[in-house]
């Protein structure tokens, strides 16, 4: 091939290649560097109003302080506030008037899961179990015989919330239990969708009795015995409980190279911590820089701490309004990332993907011009003019970034928080981590990817 002729391949075939091969070591030690503390991140954060606290503390270690209605801002101020303990925005002023627009990343930071039931606990065959109700897009054959914690909160008639963590460290764990193959014969000719049903998702939450022989549901009095030991709760409480169904494993490296990552909760925690980490490292941007960590994505955004709720346009106006500017105004110039994980091409499962158009592990950030379902279905589809904004903000800030869909057009779909911001008049594109097994109780994702994402929100905040 002569030199014109590589010449002209360089200049009209795109280039998209393993991330591996476009950093140096200096970026390889700094991506290692922010993905141990990006599993630390994880492990603190298994529930979103764990995750709400944690990110809490390090904004305040930062220097950021909570933001109080009528408060005076000056450029480089560090502010956050918290809706109902399971959302949070924070935002550093920048030296620009709101006027000129705000720089935002929107994420979400609840995942999929299995909540307890008003009334959860009962007892069957001398075993107690816990009622339980999925959250979000599960493939329910997925949390069968995996150690599980429960999670949350109970809140108490008189106004007191008592936090409860069951199954941490050396505690015991909970359990769904599965059909032994030896009597699966006939669950096993059912489609994978419909082999484990979602009345039989009931946690195995003790088996020894507490009382004498003749009476009825001691395995049942000793568990909720334990649980008012422990935390001083009857079974009324749990109906007003949030208590939550996750793993009971930390997030670890992946392969023999220890390449990935693996955890619960990637979607979309991992684009959650990039969000933040990024905004924490700003000093004065020149727009405002924003970063939003919404609850409730996974049931379609809906609720008071969804990214449809008021609270994310009641934060803006009150920062516009100590500026004595208009909301309307602000986001009509206001550019937002949704950041939100993608699919990563698996070949194990090539029939459903579309290998051309779909993110690749360390291929980089994963831009995603529409979510949707088929033909863009609940997406907002950004703009060419957008595209081209975002190509041009992540090649100057040296991101590794490729651009995909999620699978084949007629195999399934996803949707984001994208179309709510664009609904509010602001300028939207999706990008995010590629990642395996999404929705899984236990995800993947390459690092390398995992440092491109917080390399493309900085970029987006200092743009």
């Amino acid at each position: 091939m002569t030199d014109e002729m590589k010449a002209k391949r360089e200049l009209l075939f795109s280039g998209s290649k393993n991330g591996y091969d476009r950093v140096d070591q200096q970026t390889l030690d700094a991506m290692e560097a922010y993905c141990r503390d990006y599993k630390s991140f994880l492990d603190h954060s298994k529930t979103e109003r764990e995750c709400t606290a944690h990110t809490v503390a390090l904004a305040e270690a930062a220097g950021f302080i909570p933001y109080e209605r009528g408060m005076a801002l000056q450029p480089g101020d560090r502010v956050y506030r918290v809706n109902r303990k399971k959302s949070v925005m924070l935002a550093v002023i920048g030296r620009e008037s709101l006027s000129e627009g705000a720089q935002i990343v929107a994420c979400h930071i609840d995942s999929p899961r299995l909540d307890l039931k008003p009334h959860p606990i009962y007892e069957d065959s001398e075993l107690a179990y816990g009622k339980t109700h999925y959250y979000g897009g599960v493939r329910k054959y997925q949390w069968v015989a995996i150690p599980l914690q429960l999670r949350g909160v109970v809140a108490l008639k008189d106004g007191t919330a008592v936090s409860v963590v069951l199954g941490e460290g050396d505690e015991p764990k909970f359990v769904i239990n599965d059909l032994l193959p030896h009597l699966g014969g006939e669950q096993g000719k059912k489609p994978l969708n419909e082999a484990i049903a979602g009345e039989t998702l009931n946690i195995l939450m003790g088996s020894r009795p507490l009382g004498d022989s003749e009476d009825s549901d001691r395995v049942k009095l000793r568990v909720l015995d334990l649980l008012h030991e422990k935390y001083g709760i009857c079974e009324d409480d749990l109906t007003s409980a949030e208590l939550e169904v996750v793993p009971a494993f930390n997030a670890t490296d992946i392969g023999l190279d220890g390449s990935l990552i693996g955890a619960y909760g990637h979607d979309d925690r991992v684009c959650s911590y990039a969000a933040l980490k990024a905004l924490l490292e700003l000093e004065t941007p020149t727009k405002t820089a924003v970063c939003m960590l919404a609850d409730k994505e996974e049931i379609g955004s809906m609720g008071v701490t969804g990214m449809q709720s008021a609270f994310f346009d009641t934060f803006m106006e009150d920062l516009c309004e100590s500026q004595g500017v208009a909301l309307r105004v602000c986001y009509e110039s206001a550019f937002c990332l949704s950041s939100d994980v993608t699919a990563a091409y698996d070949p194990n499962f090539a029939e459903v993907y579309e290998k051309r158009n779909d993110a690749q592990v360390n291929h980089g950030l994963g831009l995603c011009k529409y979510t949707g379902a088929r033909g863009k279905g609940g997406s907002s589809d950004a703009d060419a003019e957008t595209v081209a904004y975002v190509r041009r903000v992540m090649d100057e800030a040296g991101v590794v970034w490729q651009i995909g869909e999620m699978g084949k057009i007629d195999a399934g779909g996803g949707g984001t928080v994208a179309q709510y911001m664009a609904n509010r008049n602001i300028t939207t594109i999706d990008a995010g981590v590629p990642v395996l097994s999404m929705h899984a109780p236990f995800e993947t994702v390459g690092k390398l990817d995992c440092y491109m994402n917080y390399l493309g929100c900085k970029a987006v905040y200092l743009a």
